[in-house]
């Protein structure tokens, strides 16, 4: 009797092995770059690029700009995961991570941020073809992995404030890849990021208090209490909202984008002060909820830039 056809291909047990490993593998080195805070930074460069081109760049030009990007914030944060393994190891937010678990070795990850550092360099000088946003790229690298990382995080309370800067420059960049230039405009889209970093991470750092505590990391909810840290996120929102509404006039921006700033910012100001009565009552403070509030109001605000180019002239509150 003819043995039976087989109708697939069995893929022997050692080859399965193989490509889950190299899965682990490549989940491992990805998660080095931490591709959240990634996204976040992609949300804000996408639509500078789009203000200052008046609509929409070429799908190439956007798409080159957010790939360099992607691979010099990749480069920050993986210069970050190999110099805070350290802490990363007795914070139990951070102790999955692939240094701490060994997943990835230091020297290998090391190697790594390296790789992409120069990726995004010669991507930005070559491929983007701006060396203006290639200057930018290093800088923000220099930000985050030597300001942030290596002298302001176990050293100041304003650790956040100030490294905060790093997460401001892709607005800077995408606006030197579209115009090969710089201004006032995109000045104050880094603002708007630099006033809005601290009470969107200080909820984050309430949060997991003792866990900076116990690393030893000077956060300001560490050194300070929760009623001073509420007072402040008040001030840098407030601070955010009104940068926020300059950019009406200085870009000419339409009705839609300063009703939406403005509400928007009202809203998170409000979630602001309602922590900060919850720290006078003595209440739990739910702060990830505003660390959410946070990102949604981001998102909202740099969405009206995006949409603002294509709105009639006729809605505009100052000429263009």
């Amino acid at each position: 009797m003819p043995a039976e056809s087989k109708t697939h291909t069995e893929i022997p047990a050692p080859s399965v092995g193989r490509v889950l490993g190299a899965t682990r593998v490549l989940k491992a080195y990805l998660a080095l770059t931490k591709p959240r805070i990634i996204e976040l930074l992609l949300i804000t460069t996408l639509p500078t690029m789009v203000l200052a081109a008046g609509g929409w760049p070429s799908l190439w030009h956007m798409a080159a700009t957010l790939i360099g990007g992607t691979l010099s914030a990749g480069s920050a944060n993986t210069f970050n995961s190999y110099l805070d393994r350290d802490i990363d190891a007795v914070m139990k937010r951070t102790q999955g991570r692939p240094l701490v678990t060994g997943a990835v070795k230091p020297r290998a990850a090391f190697i790594f941020a390296w790789v992409l550092a120069l990726a995004s360099t010669a991507w930005f000088y070559w491929i983007v073809d701006s060396p203006l946003a290639t200057v930018l790229s290093i800088i923000a690298i220099l930000l985050y992995a030597v300001g942030y990382t290596m002298l302001l995080k176990r050293r100041t309370s304003q650790n956040i404030v100030w490294g905060g800067a790093a997460g401001c420059m892709p607005v800077l960049i995408g606006w030197a890849a579209v115009t090969q230039s710089l201004s006032w405009t995109p000045v104050v889209l880094f603002l708007i990021i630099f006033f809005w970093t601290p009470p969107h991470y200080w909820p984050l750092a309430l949060k997991f208090r003792n866990d900076y505590a116990h690393a030893e990391v000077p956060m300001l909810p560490v050194v300070a209490t929760p009623v001073k840290v509420a007072k402040e996120m008040i001030l840098y929102a407030i601070a955010m909202v009104v940068v926020s509404l300059i950019l009406v006039p200085l870009a000419g921006m339409t009705w839609i984008y300063a009703v939406l700033a403005l509400g928007f910012g009202v809203w998170f100001i409000g979630g602001c002060y309602a922590l900060y009565r919850r720290t006078m009552d003595g209440s739990k403070l739910h702060s990830m909820r505003l660390f959410r509030d946070s990102i949604l109001y981001l998102s909202v605000v740099f969405g009206a830039i995006l949409a603002d180019p294509f709105w009639p002239d006729t809605l505009t509150v100052w000429q263009r």
